[in-house]
């Protein structure tokens, strides 16, 4: 899914409010002889940030070490650039050290949602899944945070994870509380009931949000395997007709052509 716990890691970092006032403390003794060296110091740290994430959504975990300790050296108190780096820390193995970045970051911006949000999916990705999931909710009902729909999904996921699809469900249904167009909660609610064979209850999700909402290709592919496990050809070839036009050359078309192939 597009927003679960392993979600895409943030390019666009603006400098927070938080992040500015703690700025202008630390840098408080130049700042009274050259504010505009004080300006180019926070702006360097925010772009070699940037790029720092890029590095690291490229894999290039060498060149992102080196923009992310220029940006921590040239402003120490920076959330974003201790969120990222606690993120390279974890793909380099060292959970210690990553988890004392994200606390750092949590310190300097104790209410940025983007930066708890981050810190959940490390934990859930790391098996601390009672405290991903409150930091989820701690995200979501952030006023500041835009997407509550996705934290709650992503503690759906981080607790389906865990094996515990009782209270999973409790959250990918308060997502769609919050959100009853946002598909992800669909799709991992539908797939959920498909997974303990409620196959009405999955169908009934799936056909609610393609008849108010509109196609989605994840979905019309969970509709021909729901189908087919209850049997109902019919709804089978309707699924996978929309899904072949709608969605020509996807993966999930393609997925399709397989099952076609292989209907075992």
């Amino acid at each position: 899914m597009s927003n679960s716990v392993n979600p895409p890691v943030r390019l666009c970092l603006p400098l927070t409010a938080a992040a500015v006032a703690c700025a202008l403390l630390v840098l408080e003794g130049c700042a009274a002889h050259n504010p505009q060296h004080q300006t180019k110091t926070e702006s360097a740290a925010v772009y070699n940030t940037q790029l720092g994430i890029a590095y690291l959504n490229q894999g290039e975990l060498a060149l992102a070490k080196d923009k992310l300790d220029r940006a921590v050296t040239q402003d120490p108190s920076l959330p974003e650039a201790h969120s990222a780096r606690a993120m390279l820390y974890e793909r380099l193995g060292k959970a210690d050290v990553a988890d004392d970045e994200f606390r750092t970051a949590l310190r300097l911006a104790p209410n940025d949602p983007n930066v708890i949000n981050d810190y959940a999916v490390y934990l859930c990705q790391n098996g601390r899944t009672n405290d991903g999931v409150k930091r989820f909710e701690e995200a979501a009902k952030n006023p500041l945070y835009r997407t509550p729909e996705a934290a709650y999904t992503n503690a759906g996921v981080c607790l389906h994870a865990a094996k515990r699809d009782d209270e999973a469900k409790v959250k990918f249904i308060k997502a769609l509380q919050v959100k009853p167009n946002f598909p992800d909660a669909v799709l991992q609610l539908a797939s959920l009931e498909f997974q303990q064979n409620n196959f009405p209850q999955s169908r009934q999700l799936i056909d609610a949000y393609l008849t108010n909402f509109g196609e989605n290709a994840d979905l019309l592919l969970l509709g021909v395997r729901v189908a087919r496990a209850q049997k109902d050809l019919v709804a089978v070839q309707r699924y996978a007709r929309k899904l072949q036009l709608d969605f020509p050359g996807t993966d999930q078309a393609r997925a399709v052509a397989g099952l076609d192939r292989n209907p075992g």
